[in-house]
């Protein structure tokens, strides 16, 4: 079998796909590359309607998600599948966690960080895995099969990406495809066995980097990393998290299609100040201003993290809780996050 990569980045690092002897191309999408492929095997990050994808379509080639092929890579080894809107990296680490208390073996893997193919050959056929899995990872699954299936959540995300709620829901919605048992919110009028956030769980709290982390307490102000919140429901539950405290509040980043109304009208009154930053300031402004709520345009995180320290008193939160991407600044939430904690730790 012989393997091609290509990526439109002409600065990317080929690295083990070249080491491993795989004939790489970059700063290019073009159709030729196309010549004698059966498969396509479509990072999550890629839009279908890229060059390259649509030329597959367009040709019959079928496309796969990376999920797709670690799935058949391990057709062994029963998966938990973990999707929603918000909660999923925590639902996934915590279930692992559990796995081991139990002492059965166990691998966590898919959007958590490792993908599903890396445990080609790493584990033994009777360890569970347990699969977080976004939009991205389900649009082109195919015979991908949960033994177990949790849908955690569905609110607006990705827009950008996936143009209407119903396509992002649709696409959510095949984590379910082939699943054995399915796991649902209440309320939401699906079929499984059904749950609610407010039923009792006996575990001990799991603490995440980059939700709702606290970073340091620095003079009495709580710097609180919630990097993770990359939508505005998401920051919402952040916000709720310490609205019984005076907040100094860090928003923005790259835009995803979503309104901020009803961010902006649900803020709580403990709200001290609001710093915003990145390519959202302009549409968060004017949310704020059509609600009444002052704010400052920082422009970047350091300016926002020292304008917002230097306001801050004894009993104060600053909470980064961004309602919004991070492609704009930042390559991603955890590099925000991480960037976050050392402007913080400066401040020592």
């Amino acid at each position: 079998m012989e393997v091609v990569g290509a990526d439109r980045d002409p600065g990317i690092d080929a690295g083990r796909l070249a080491e491993a002897g795989v004939e790489v191309h970059v700063g290019t999408e073009e159709d030729r590359l196309l010549e004698g492929v059966e498969l396509l095997v479509k990072s999550p990050g890629v839009p279908g309607e890229s060059p390259l994808p649509a030329a597959a379509r367009t040709r019959g080639i079928p496309i796969w998600s990376e999920v797709e092929l670690g799935y058949r890579l391990l057709s062994g080894n029963p998966i938990v599948g973990v999707t929603g809107t918000n909660g999923k990296t925590t639902t996934t680490e915590l279930l692992g966690a559990m796995f081991r208390a139990a002492g059965q073996p166990v691998a966590v893997a898919g959007n958590v960080g490792r993908p599903l193919t890396a445990f080609d050959g790493a584990i033994p056929p009777e360890a569970w895995i347990v699969c977080e899995l976004s939009s991205f990872q389900l649009e082109d699954v195919h015979e991908f099969a949960c033994e177990v299936a949790v849908l955690l959540n569905l609110e607006p995300d990705h827009l950008d990406r996936h143009g209407t709620f119903d396509a992002y829901r649709d696409a959510k919605l095949r984590i379910f495809d082939r699943a054995r048992v399915r796991i649902v919110p209440r309320g939401l009028g699906l079929e499984g066995s059904e749950f609610s956030a407010d039923d009792p769980l006996p575990a001990e709290p799991l603490i995440v980097e980059h939700r709702l982390e606290l970073i340091a307490e620095i003079g009495g102000v709580r710097y609180v990393n919630d990097s993770k919140a990359t939508n505005t429901a998401a920051a919402r539950r952040g916000i709720a998290a310490y609205a019984d405290r005076p907040l100094r509040l860090i928003l923005g980043g790259s835009l995803k299609g979503e309104p901020f109304d009803e961010l902006a009208s649900s803020l709580p009154e403990t709200v001290q100040s609001i710093d915003l930053i990145g390519e959202a300031t302009a549409q968060l402004a004017d949310a704020l201003d059509r609600n009444g709520r002052a704010y400052r345009r920082a422009g970047d995180l350091g300016t926002a993290v020292e304008q917002a320290a230097a306001d801050a008193r004894p009993g104060d939160v600053v909470l980064l809780s961004p309602a919004c991407a991070s492609y704009d600044q930042f390559h991603n939430f955890e590099e925000r996050g991480d960037t976050f904690r050392r402007l913080v730790e400066e401040l020592r």
